[in-house]
């Protein structure tokens, strides 16, 4: 059949007329951007973390992986070696390539709020996890993050889909508004840390972009555009 080119005209005319009107109503089509990682919503993560070496495991998970803009592949590919504990805090080796070559250093300072501290988490976790399981899980060639079962047992080291699936099972236990997925850590970071007024270059250095990188501007959210609102103040 032949579509007559001013009827093809009228035709993308009016699905862009709908298109501006379902986003004038807060309609979205696709799925859109994971939601933001918050101070707020840790806090609520972290109280809602069972006393238990999987609860331990979920806020290491969290609370490291907030502080160095974690994508869900990041946490699945450590080693416990990967992770060294400094004076000052955490310094873990990130995978950013297909050699080992390829590696950034993240380093994670001790939180003023031991609640949500991911150093003091991290610590907890390991040491619950020498208590409690196999000591072949605490060895140096280790997964850093497990897959523990309803019974406490650990199944094996985490990978990227499972790593996914936890932050947002801990996100529901937590009851945040919207679940948060394996994105959710990353864009946390790079929005607080801009919305506190962290440079450019160090946001980029800590969740391995490129410096000045297009891509990480996106991961920038405003959260109202009220407060965060460039006009806001000149005049």
């Amino acid at each position: 059949m032949h579509v007559l080119g001013d009827d093809q005209a009228a035709a993308r005319s009016a699905l862009e007329g709908l298109t501006v009107r379902l986003l004038q109503d807060g309609e979205r089509r696709g799925r859109g951007k994971a939601s933001t990682g918050t101070v707020t919503g840790l806090r609520a993560l972290v109280r809602a973390c069972p006393d238990t070496l999987a609860g331990a495991r979920d806020k290491a998970l969290v609370l490291t992986g907030f502080h160095y803009a974690a994508r869900a592949q990041d946490p699945a590919g450590l080693l416990v070696s990967d992770v060294t504990e400094e004076e000052r805090g955490l310094i873990i080796a990130i995978l950013t390539g297909k050699t080992k070559h390829s590696v950034r250093a993240a380093k994670i300072p001790y939180s003023a709020d031991p609640a949500i501290c991911p150093v003091r988490a991290w610590k907890a976790y390991r040491t619950s996890l020498v208590l409690e399981a196999d000591f072949r899980w605490s060895a140096p060639t280790a997964p850093a993050f497990v897959g523990i079962d309803r019974w406490g047992h650990v199944t094996g080291g985490m990978g990227p889909d499972s790593v996914t699936r936890a932050i947002t099972r801990i996100s529901q236990r937590a009851g945040v508004p919207v679940a948060w997925t394996g994105h959710s850590l990353r864009i946390g970071l790079a929005t607080t840390a801009r919305a506190r007024g962290r440079d450019a270059v160090a946001v980029a250095d800590q969740g391995g972009w490129a410096r000045h990188s297009r891509s990480m501007l996106g991961y920038m959210q405003t959260e109202d555009g009220w407060t965060d609102n460039a006009a806001a103040g000149l005049t």
